[in-house]
């Protein structure tokens, strides 16, 4: 599967979205693996988000990976650091 920005439903083609759904079907049948081990998501949210916050740490589990949560307080973006700079990060 080609590496993908996904920034809005809106910008998928009916054949894409048949074929994500497709995967995510297959991916949940076979059980939760280990396809994201070794990797890290930052989660960082303007607003405080608990049901997405949560949402995205168990499926990051689930398959392998950590989470770690950045709260606005702590990366304060757009002011104490850039958003570019912040976009950058990784791991």
């Amino acid at each position: 599967m080609k590496s993908k920005d996904f920034l809005s439903i809106a910008d998928l083609t009916s054949e894409r979205l048949k074929t994500i759904i497709t995967n995510a079907v297959a991916m949940k049948t076979e059980g939760w693996n280990t396809r994201l081990s070794e990797k890290t998501l930052a989660l960082l949210f303007e607003l405080p988000s608990l049901r997405t916050r949560v949402s995205f740490e168990v499926g990051m589990r689930q398959l392998g990976g950590e989470c770690i949560y950045l709260s606005p307080d702590e990366v304060q973006l757009g002011k104490r650091e850039s958003i570019p700079d912040v976009a950058r990060f990784h791991a």
